[in-house]
């Protein structure tokens, strides 16, 4: 069975061998299981200035695979009593949660995680600058769905969602969320990674991946250092954190899509979700906890939500189930048959996903840049840079038995 599946990537890999980031930008994949790393391949140049050369250790900023990370540290808040995934959302935050279409409707953090909360994007706002408030973008209309309530469960994937959990993070914990999820979620895991920068260590940032576009740095050319300011500056220009307040602003360091990660890093995260919540020996959630992250909560009959053209088709919390093989989905970038969940990345010319199937208890982990902002499609919903980086994934986990 996997030399067949072998032989059926060969050509697939050669075929796509010209498709990749233009100019300056990388390719990187890791295979693993439970155990360990089963195979890595990293080629292109992470930082054009000085022609640095990628490696699978180097961080990105992964997108919104972010929020896979941002949903394993709600569920360790669940397992400690201090939240709860169906209860109204507006007991956190300390004011009324409403879509205003639909005022008797409470919303939940699962609603919130699985993006059928009715909470809809526009503008980018949920790039909420510093000393900008939560509450105020939820204030207007257009930050909603107005012809589905949350209750009707309807799908439509939104990044603000994001922020609100985390506004609801900071409020239960009283604590910044970047140095909250490092010391709760990323620490213990053994990764060194970091959301916008701030808490990432100095080896991590000097590795960084300069993410491009026509050739031109758009995201973290960092020249070493950390940047002066590390959110969305306020509307005066400055940059002043001691102005913030738990709660008030839980898009300060983009939950939805800032984690600075490493495909080796992305790996550990699949490794310990393959293992039930445990990773060497150390437990990060518990099985149930897994299975309620993973399990899909919604899944797509032709009209229950967007599907943006067959790419979401079930999507449990912050956590897609693919190659579903469903009517009217194109989100089968050509895998082996298992069932595969994780999260997909996309933003400033990066492409990035993190995948496991529990059928066989493998994974793949991934990131290519330097990616026009509408590059090839391929034979699903998915880039052809995107498949290219699936089949090298599971051709790289073939390499031990």
């Amino acid at each position: 069975m996997m030399r067949a599946i072998a032989l059926i990537l060969v050509p697939l890999l050669t075929a796509c061998a010209s498709i990749g980031p233009r100019g300056s930008g990388v390719e990187i994949a890791v295979a693993f299981d439970r155990d360990g790393e089963r195979g890595a391949s990293a080629s292109g140049i992470a930082d054009p200035a000085t022609r640095r050369a990628a490696t699978p250790d180097d961080p990105a900023r992964i997108a919104s695979v972010s929020k896979l990370v941002v949903a394993i540290g709600v569920l360790r808040l669940v397992e400690q009593g201090k939240l709860g995934l169906d209860a109204d959302a507006s007991t956190y935050l300390g004011w009324r949660l409403r879509n205003p279409e639909f005022p008797g409707q409470s919303i939940s953090l699962a609603q919130l995680l699985s993006h059928t909360a009715s909470v809809r994007d526009h503008d980018d706002q949920y790039a909420i600058p510093l000393g900008g408030s939560l509450r105020a973008v939820l204030a207007d209309p257009n930050s909603w769905d107005q012809r589905h309530g949350p209750a009707e469960g309807y799908f439509t994937y939104s990044n603000l969602n994001f922020p609100i959990v985390v506004s609801i993070v900071e409020r239960v914990t009283g604590e910044r969320f970047d140095w909250w999820i490092r010391r709760e979620v990323i620490a213990p895991l053994g990764i060194d990674a970091c959301f916008n920068w701030p808490s990432c260590s100095d080896s991590a940032v000097a590795r960084a991946i300069v993410l491009t576009q026509h050739g031109k740095a758009v995201r973290d050319d960092l020249h070493g250092r950390r940047p002066d300011c590390p959110v969305v500056a306020a509307s005066d220009g400055s940059c002043d954190l001691t102005r913030w307040r738990p709660g008030d602003n839980g898009a300060l360091f983009s939950p939805q899509g800032g984690l600075r990660i490493s495909a080796r890093g992305l790996a550990r995260i699949g490794r310990m979700l393959i293992g039930g919540g445990m990773i060497d020996g150390r437990r990060i959630l518990s099985r149930e906890s897994v299975e309620a992250l993973l399990a899909p909560r919604w899944t797509f009959d032709g009209a229950n939500g967007d599907s943006e053209h067959g790419m979401w088709c079930r999507y449990g919390l912050a956590s897609q189930q693919i190659a579903t093989s469903a009517r009217g989905c194109r989100d089968d970038p050509g895998l082996p048959r298992g069932a595969w969940v994780g999260h997909s990345g996309e933003a400033y010319g990066l492409r990035s996903g993190l995948w496991i199937d529990r059928t066989s208890g493998t994974g793949i982990s991934f990131i290519t840049s330097g990616l026009d902002e509408a590059p090839p499609r391929g034979r699903s919903a998915f880039t052809a840079a995107e498949e290219k980086l699936f089949a090298r994934g599971v051709a790289l986990g073939q390499q031990r038995p």
